[in-house]
């Protein structure tokens, strides 16, 4: 009986678990058997691997061998095991030395003909394998631009069996090492110059930008609502290192990333169909559940077009995670925590019939009231921008109007943001939208002057407290935008004025 054990790393949510593999050879009529827990796809390794092996001019054991992968208790799925697996059946047949594969994990998924093909998730199990005290990994060679963003770790990256062979047998030059160079960005976002008009709805935007804060705008069709909520992401400022390193590892488990640039640096904008299922937006699936839209835009943009056309069930199902800033989700396997702090952009049109002017409108009151209704009150509650956008009255623009472009605007909202950030650095947050009201209320109260207009709201009826305290978040936005602080009584009317005055009616 001979034994050997290599290393992997399983999947869970947006993290990873290290998994030991080990082989057995003999004690049985030849076969194969996995143990640990494997799904239907770990499973079928068996024969993808003996396949790979036997094809790529090595010899499988003409005995039984049983793989078992270690915590047994763990539910383990995908084909990202199937490297590891072939590996340990090698050196425990002898046809690798062991000690070439210490402190060294093992991804990448096995063709029949011993290719290696790339797997979901190649960032977030890295990094959890750095943290285990792992010092190399060997990964298919189309995943090392992603793998090479784990720093401190020694990445190679193999196109073949065959190579990760070679390698341990002592050919140094068999596997390939991450090529050096600057990351590449993305696409910029769109130009905010592009909007013709609108300097109420601009004005919104950069306000929500600048305190990180979510936005609704109502109005007709093609009046811009779209082009603005598209041109959000580039207003704000670039993702630091750990935030889009966050980014990138849900965005890998999702199967998503780029893969000439991995790292996501640019606020991501995630857009959803109207017709998306709970599930899509939320996350779910079989076994284990994946991310969906929400954590997919997080530290980013979820722009929700048509949001009056989603069903509410799905516009319900936002309402925990804009509070808490992550979404939990329990599947027959167990429950798995994706990020998902975003920043939601609502855009709708005021009835069903949507003409171009609402005076056209066919619609009954009843009719308006219930597409409306889809907005419900906590839901709106939630959003502390609300802009009403206007047909624009121009085509062309005038010669003397000059509209900002991204650029200026930007460097105002990162002013605001640096002016918040150091207000907050003491407790921890970056944006205004991120601090809870009692935080707010104890050490920043507002003047009492200026919160004259919010006691008034609360005793009409017309403010909630949640409101109330998401008006004191907005007015300090506007503040840190005018360079002023505190919030003056004007800060205040015009928090209200967002919050109150917009909001969509029959």
């Amino acid at each position: 009986m001979v034994l050997a054990k290599v290393w992997s790393v399983a999947l869970h949510g947006a993290d990873g678990v290290t998994v030991e593999v080990e082989a057995d050879i003999g004690g049985g009529k030849p076969g194969i058997h996995i143990v640990g827990l494997p799904d239907a796809a770990l499973n079928e390794a068996k024969d993808r691997v003996r396949a790979a092996v036997r094809n790529s001019g090595l010899r499988w054991p003409d005995q039984l061998v049983t793989l078992a992968l270690s915590p047994a208790d763990l539910h383990k799925s995908g084909s990202g095991y199937d490297l590891a697996l072939a590996v340990s059946v090698l050196i425990a047949d002898g046809r690798a030395p062991a000690e070439r594969f210490a402190g060294t994990v093992l991804l990448g998924e096995l063709a029949l003909d011993g290719r290696l093909r790339s797997v979901r998730g190649v960032l977030p199990r890295l990094l959890t394998a750095r943290r285990g005290g792992h010092t190399r990994a060997i990964v298919p060679r189309s995943a090392l631009a992603e793998a090479s963003l784990v720093d401190d770790l020694e990445i190679l990256g193999a196109d073949r069996l065959t190579d990760v062979v070679a390698w341990a047998t002592g050919t140094a030059d068999a596997l390939s090492a991450p090529e050096p160079g600057a990351e590449r960005a993305g696409d910029p976002p769109p130009d905010l110059a592009d909007v013709v008009g609108q300097p109420d709805a601009r004005w919104a935007l950069e306000v929500a930008a600048a305190g990180g804060h979510h936005l609704l705008l109502t109005g007709p069709p093609g009046t811009g609502k779209t082009m603005l909520a598209r041109r959000l992401p580039g207003l704000l400022p670039r993702l630091p290192r750990e935030q889009a390193l966050e980014v990138t590892a849900v965005h890998s488990v999702a199967g998503a990333l780029a893969a000439d640039s991995p790292l996501v640096t640019v606020p991501p904008f995630i857009a959803p169909h109207h017709s998306a299922s709970t599930p899509a937006l939320v996350g779910g699936g079989v076994g284990l559940a994946k991310p969906g839209a929400i954590s997919r835009a997080h530290n980013g943009v979820l722009f929700l077009d048509e949001a009056c056309e989603f069903a509410a069930d799905r516009l319900e199902a936002l309402r925990t995670a804009l509070e808490e800033g992550e979404v939990r989700l329990a599947r027959r396997d167990g429950v798995v925590r994706y990020p998902a702090r975003f920043q939601l952009v609502l855009a709708t049109n005021t009835c069903p019939c949507a003409p171009p002017r609402e005076a056209d409108c066919t619609c009954s009151p009843h009719a308006r009231r219930r597409y409306l209704a889809r907005l419900s009150g906590p839901l709106l509650d939630r959003v502390d921008v609300r802009v009403r956008m206007r047909p624009s009255t121009a085509v062309a623009q005038a010669p003397d109007q000059v509209t900002e472009p991204t650029e200026v605007v930007r460097a105002r909202v990162q002013e605001a943001r640096a002016r918040a950030a150091h207000r907050w650095a003491a407790h921890g947050w970056r944006t205004n939208a991120e601090v809870p009201g009692p935080a707010l209320r104890r050490h920043f109260p507002l003047p009492r002057e200026s919160t004259a207009l919010l006691e008034a709201g609360l005793a009409r009826g017309v403010l909630t407290a949640r409101g109330a305290d998401r008006c004191a978040r907005l007015a300090w936005t506007v503040a840190d935008l005018a360079g002023a602080a505190p919030p003056t009584a004007q800060h205040v009317a015009t928090a209200l004025h967002f919050r109150g005055h917009h909001t969509p009616t029959a």
